[in-house]
């Protein structure tokens, strides 16, 4: 995930040349120039950091953080989803597909003044599987092994030919940081160590701020601005009112779906809207009753009103979802069928349950983590579904920790997706292989499913017409077994003061701090 950077450089202007002698006959001073004004970006969220370990972390605005303080092997061009060399210069791979060879770049540091080498990036991964945190399977399920080849040549020994391997390199647990600063063998959730990025963390209070610096090491152009300063807002309506009085200077996830509409009218604001990967989604677990029955799940994918989550909650920045592969993306279809109460209603009956014996089921969903909405949006699907007279909700809640943590034990809970690496496998892969799908909490397996992964993931070509089919294959499977039911899209959108610029929106949906400037005061 990519890093663009160019320093700003705010100078003063000379001052007044000396006048020559004055009356008095003595000779002004000579002109000096002024230094350089420090330029600092305050960005407000109402999103949280979790866990600041990169072999741990697995949240959107945590990955964002790493993406603008530790740069990875490879990552993604600012507004585009191609990749380039990030700490690797180049690469190459074996005709077997098996081995990737890393050349790596020389003379860099981390910020505690460990040297870069292939050394640490190997350190790094073997801690990966050490510690087995939650997006260790991006590395776990491919790698089989990490060998120095010498201090700036390190090679990645695959379980299986993996076409799309580069794209898991430019993910988070694949970013080399320090032997020195951080634990072989144990979490660092409260690490501010980072890896080699554009800004390093100068200070971090929980839930409070934190306060990005420019890296001078960094290999790359400067960050256009000195300092980045994060501050954590418990609602929306508070961040707005900071962005309107020039508290903050950009609003990111998430402000109020009205919000951005009033806030277009201002003078003052200007609300930039980027491609959206982003999707909305309800997880089964179908080994827990009644979801491991699958005509209770093909009844709740007829009942669920998109339409209506679009327009109450989302208030026209999502729209409907049939998919879990997101729509723009290559080898999308529309799998999932449109709503049809009438359809519920008989796939109810075919369960064994009437408006006399409704189907109870609890509904779980977390307060904070997905923005002022989600209480909304928890009651727009309890609504939907209670409209065919057969099923009970009961709306149970929990925080983000203690959700995330009661992954398994929970029967039916909303999650969003934001991309791990731009391609469909992406938004199949971690939610229904037999391998990855406890981690998310659905528990789902089916050897149809796993031979359609193994057919995608070895074939040659990343966009050939037959990975495509495959594609198509696994989302209408998807739809007959239903281990989750895509619900809508959404979009990024980021509100900013008039002066800022570099607003670089793409859809690998993280910002790009390095990128900000700003104008004026």
């Amino acid at each position: 995930m990519s890093k663009r950077k160019i320093f700003l450089v705010l100078l003063a202007g000379l001052l007044v040349m000396a006048l020559g002698l004055s009356a008095c006959g003595k000779q002004a001073a000579a002109p000096t120039q002024a230094p350089k004004q420090s330029v600092t970006i305050v960005i407000g969220t109402t999103d949280k950091v979790t866990d600041l370990d990169p072999a741990n972390a697995y949240d959107f605005h945590t990955w964002e953080i790493f993406h603008n303080t530790m740069d990875t092997l490879l990552h993604y061009k600012p507004g585009t989803t191609d990749l380039e060399p990030g700490l690797a210069t180049s690469y190459d791979v074996s005709k077997d597909g098996k081995t990737y060879t890393f050349h790596l770049r020389q003379g860099l540091k981390f910020p505690d003044g460990t040297p870069f080498n292939a050394q640490a990036v190997k350190w790094s991964i073997d801690r990966v599987f050490k510690i087995q945190g939650d997006p260790n399977w991006l590395v776990t399920s491919f790698v089989d092994h990490v060998e120095v080849v010498d201090d700036n040549t390190v090679k990645f020994v695959l379980k299986k030919a993996v076409n799309y391997f580069p794209l898991l390199v430019a993910t988070f647990p694949y970013a080399p940081i320090s032997p020195q600063c951080y634990p072989a063998d144990k979490i660092a959730s409260d690490s501010t160590c980072s890896g080699i990025g554009p800004y390093k963390i100068a200070k971090w209070t929980r839930d409070v701020e934190m306060d990005l610096t420019a890296n001078p090491d960094w290999y790359g152009p400067a960050p256009k601005a000195d300092k980045i300063i994060i501050k954590y807002f418990a609602d929306a309506t508070t961040m707005r009112l900071a962005l309107e009085n020039g508290e903050i200077d950009v609003a990111t996830k998430s402000l109020n779906p009205t919000d951005y509409a009033d806030l277009k009218k201002n003078p003052n604001i200007q609300v930039v809207e980027g491609p959206g990967a982003y999707i909305r989604y309800i997880v089964f677990n179908v080994k827990m009753k009644p979801f491991d029955d699958k005509l209770v799940r093909e009844a709740i994918a007829y009942a669920v009103n998109r339409q209506a989550i679009v327009d109450k909650v989302y208030q026209g920045t999502h729209e409907p979802l049939y998919s879990m592969v997101p729509m723009g993306m290559w080898s999308h279809i529309d799998a999932f069928p449109k709503r049809d109460l009438n359809k519920a209603k008989e796939l109810l009956q075919k369960a064994g349950y009437s408006a006399d014996k409704p189907l109870e089921v609890d509904l779980w969903w977390t307060p904070t983590h997905y923005g002022d909405t989600e209480s909304d949006m928890a009651s727009v699907v309890k609504e939907a579904l209670e409209e065919t007279g057969m099923i009970k909700v009961k709306l149970q809640s929990a925080e983000w920790a203690t959700y995330t943590d009661q992954f398994g034990s929970m029967g039916m809970f909303l999650l969003g997706w934001y991309p791990d690496y731009m391609d469909p496998d992406n938004y199949t892969y971690p939610f229904a292989a037999s391998d990855a799908s406890d981690d998310i909490g659905s528990n789902y397996a089916s050897k149809a499913m796993d031979d359609l992964f193994a057919k995608e993931q070895s074939a040659t070509d990343l966009r050939s017409d037959s990975r495509k089919k495959v594609f198509e294959d696994i989302q209408n499977l998807w739809a007959t077994d239903v281990p989750t039911l895509p619900l809508s899209q959404g979009k990024l959108m980021v509100a900013a003061r008039s002066n800022i610029s570099g607003i670089v929106l793409d859809p690998v949906m993280l910002n790009h701090y390095f990128l900000l400037q700003k104008s004026g005061k």
